[in-house]
């Protein structure tokens, strides 16, 4: 198996069980309070100017995340070096893992030990908003005078719940295209031209063929068959949900031409069949396979293989259009029983630091959501995270919807599963699958909003 410490953001099947139980099942907990119009701390409280400084008596900040890979380091870098600059902020960080993580916030806060300041994955914002883990940001917004051309529109867009903003985004991080040199040159392939749309995928893999290897391994998991689905549904023109989050999109014409196109590599010959969870990436490092989709944090588990010759680029465009799924973490600022000013003051500080200096933070594995990081020079320098930024203009996020995790791990995701591991036709499986993330999604409306 695949080091989990160097996976990053890497989640387990198990993983997003546990997540999307927690967000379930935790949240209810914190939600006693009703919504953000019972929020204590809804209006931002007293604490100043939003963001720019902090002026106040000496605080202790409590800052939890998720970052137990090889990013950790990288932030905890950042937080020593933001305490050396603030005297008056000392911001203490609490690393788990984001299964745990999500469970235990939500009990937290209920409790007045949370957090002052977290971490949280866009799909997991609605959740958090709606039974008020997390507070709005928008005085953030709008006194440090962030826009959406400050950012990636996307990334923006995606903080947003209810008509309020809940996260400030730190990053992106997509799916991107890793292949395998070695085995390229054993087929005759160019090196210095990976596949960038279907025809060329589909006569490398031809080619590959040839030579007997199975080109480009299909796993049955989301890590990392669930991401290339939703990458390839984008991409034939579909969408996984509609505007409200209401009803699933994703067993339409453009989902089963997508899943179809994946369960065709398994039927042509350029996949085997039933592969273990992490086996893709396991023979993409033992030079078994040439074609790898997996996320940017795969640019550190490959980096450390010195045997591995390989590369990374965008995403073949295999559908009408180009489009690729991403995931971001974002700044947030949870609920407390007894707002303290100075606090949430200092955490906004913090926050819009953090944000200001994200180039170190890129070098982890990520992309700065900060269009000015982005463009900097320094980004530029940071050859393999630049070339996955070329997809920014395409990325597409799960929406910010309450429970939207349930519905990906218990409808979505087992779709995916069924069709990949050839239990029912890509047809029936995104159907079934559809109809079962639009009960659930009733059942979160009614949960978390009725």
């Amino acid at each position: 198996m695949v080091d989990r410490r160097a996976m990053g953001r890497r989640l387990t099947r198990q993983d997003f069980l546990l997540l999307s139980a927690g967000a379930g099942a935790g949240i209810f907990v914190a939600g006693c309070g009703g919504g953000p119009q019972n929020n204590p701390g809804a209006q931002g409280g007293s604490g100043g100017d939003g963001g720019k400084a902090y002026d106040g008596p000496k605080v202790d900040l409590a800052f939890w995340n998720g970052f137990t890979g090889g990013d950790g380091p990288y932030m905890r870098d950042l937080v020593e070096k933001f305490n050396s600059e603030h005297k008056n902020i000392n911001v203490k960080m609490n690393v788990q893992e984001w299964a745990d993580y999500y469970t235990k916030v939500p009990s937290a806060v209920a409790s007045g030990q949370g957090p002052d300041v977290g971490i949280m994955h866009t799909d997991q914002l609605g959740t958090n908003a709606a039974r008020s883990v997390i507070v709005p940001l928008d005085d953030v917004a709008k006194n440090l005078s962030l826009k959406e051309s400050d950012f990636a529109p996307v990334v923006w867009k995606a903080g947003i719940y209810g008509d309020q903003r809940y996260g400030i985004p730190l990053d992106m991080h997509p799916l991107g295209f890793y292949y395998n040199k070695t085995v390229m040159e054993e087929a005759g392939l160019d090196l210095n031209k990976p596949p960038t749309n279907r025809d060329e995928y589909e006569s490398a893999l031809d080619e590959l063929k040839g030579k007997g290897v199975e080109g480009s391994w299909m796993t049955p998991f989301r890590f990392t068959g669930g991401l290339m689905f939703e990458s390839l549904l984008w991409q034939f023109g579909g969408d996984l949900y509609n505007q409200d989050g209401s009803k699933a999109l994703f067993g339409s014409d453009a989902g089963v031409e997508a899943i179809t196109w994946m369960v065709n590599l398994i039927n042509n010959g350029h996949s085997p069949k039933n592969i273990a969870q992490d086996a893709d990436i396991n023979a993409f490092q033992n030079n078994k396979n040439a074609f790898n989709w997996n996320g940017i944090w795969a640019i550190n588990i490959f980096g450390e293989n010195k045997d591995l010759d390989w590369g990374v680029a965008p995403l073949p465009q295999i559908g009408s259009e180009k489009g690729a799924w991403a995931g971001s973490h974002n700044f947030v600022v949870m609920r407390q029983k007894t707002p303290d000013d100075n606090k949430l003051q200092a955490s906004k500080v913090f926050i819009n630091w953090i944000s200001q200096n994200s180039l170190e933070w890129a070098k982890g594995g990520q992309i700065p959501a900060r269009k000015s990081v982005r463009e900097s020079g320094g980004f530029e320098d940071l050859k393999l995270q630049s070339i996955l930024a070329e997809q920014v203009p395409y990325l597409n996020f799960v929406p910010p919807v309450p429970g939207i995790g349930d519905v990906e791990t218990n409808a979505l995701d087992v779709a995916v599963n069924e069709a990949i591991t050839l239990k029912k036709s890509p047809k029936q499986a995104l159907q079934d699958g559809a109809a079962k993330a639009d009960k659930l999604l009733e059942e979160n409306r009614q949960k978390y909003q009725g």
